[in-house]
């Protein structure tokens, strides 16, 4: 159960205290005050955690500095929707908006090389009106010999040079805490010409413990990737585990999952939940056809089979798409197979311009069947 306060309650005064006093009366409830930063307004939210179903609800209601009750029968508190009318769905960062309806293209480096490679890429994004990359300095890899990418090393040169062609968020992979306190730092040095969104890889998708640090931080919003082989439930719980830390910038990206189902590709797409995880939650939703496909392997028609995969996504409604690209794909010093070049990364914003209008007219004129149905009902 959570209760909605009212506009300018305080969590110290009178109106607090009186519900704690009358929660007190039901011994296996505990309460978790939850404070949520609005468009127009500071959110608080007290959680009612145990056994609820006793508590009257109409009673509740009807205290001094509620405004509103809402029995939660999921399991998602934060990132649920039980909220939307009070807090609207996303949040913005860095002059852009990431919620439901908006469309971003994160493209860039699985892992940072050299600065010549990031300042082609960067000079390139920008001439197609990109003002969003995907940058890792921080690299986990299946074997202990390949390269881990260059760590803090590289980022004063990479948010420089993403500074100076109008870079405005970087998705960035951290692997433990100091990585987030490194990142602050080297920004904070160099400026904040550049923003980071904190990128959870699916191997850390059940870290508990970096799931609490990125969520006990407001700084940075954070990009949550399905873990490899887990449940839409599992990784949607360890979204929640983000939120409860008290951020709940959040977006949910889908990468495929690992199964031998999906040979020839890298993992099997799994880009169907797209509009499963909008209806479930509150999140935005970002696909990343690069890691889902694996190869640049073309179709009869022409178009690679990265093309198609990100297709079905932004078909589906994807607010965000991850994608990898590289000057040289042949010199990558990891995913190179699977990144595309720059002239390929021209044509796929081209093709992706394409699905989306093809979507939102989807949108549109489901939009103006259903309010016909209405009319002559």
């Amino acid at each position: 159960m959570i209760v909605i306060l009212k506009p300018d309650i305080k969590r110290e005064g009178p109106e607090v205290q009186k519900i704690n006093d009358f929660i007190s009366n039901f011994p296996k409830v505990n309460i978790k005050l939850i404070e949520i930063e609005g468009e127009t307004r500071t959110v608080c939210e007290l959680h009612l955690i145990g056994s609820t179903h006793n508590i009257p609800q109409d009673v509740l209601e009807s205290m001094p500095g509620v405004e509103k009750v809402v029995r939660v029968s999921t399991k998602y508190r934060q990132i649920g929707r039980h909220d939307i009318d009070v807090v609207p769905i996303g949040f913005e960062y860095q002059g852009l908006r990431f919620d439901q309806d908006s469309f971003h293209i994160f493209a860039g480096l699985c892992a940072v090389d050299t600065p010549e490679h990031v300042e082609e890429i960067f000079r390139t994004l920008a001439e197609l009106g990109i003002v969003t990359a995907r940058m890792g300095a921080y690299k986990p890899r299946t074997s202990p010999y390949d390269f881990q990418g260059h760590g803090r090393d590289c980022l004063p040169w990479l948010f420089e040079i993403a500074g100076k062609h109008g870079i405005k968020v970087i998705a960035m992979e951290v692997l433990k805490e100091s990585h987030i306190d490194e990142i602050f730092e080297e920004l904070e040095k160099a400026g904040k010409p550049t923003g980071i969104m904190l990128q959870i890889g699916t191997r850390n998708a059940q870290n508990f413990e970096l799931l609490k640090a990125v969520g006990s931080q407001k700084e940075f919003p954070v990009l949550y990737k399905r873990g490899m082989g887990l449940t839409l439930e599992e990784s949607l719980n360890a979204c929640e585990y983000i939120a409860s830390g008290g951020n709940r910038n959040i977006i949910f990206c889908l990468r495929g999952v690992k199964s031998h189902l999906g040979s020839p590709h890298r993992n099997l797409v799994d880009f169907a939940h797209v509009p499963v995880i909008k209806r479930l939650t509150r999140l935005p939703v970002c696909v990343d056809p690069s890691h889902s496909v694996g190869s640049k392997e073309v179709a009869p028609d022409g178009l690679p089979d990265i093309f198609h995969a990100s297709a079905q996504g932004v078909i589906a409604g994807a607010n965000m798409i991850l994608v990898e690209c590289h000057p040289d794909p042949q010199t990558a010093l990891c995913d190179g197979p699977q990144a595309l070049t720059m002239e390929e990364m021209a044509k796929f914003v081209e093709d992706t311009k394409i699905i989306r209008e093809a979507y939102l007219r989807r949108k549109e004129a489901f939009s103006r069947s259903k309010m016909k149905e209405l009319a002559d009902s």
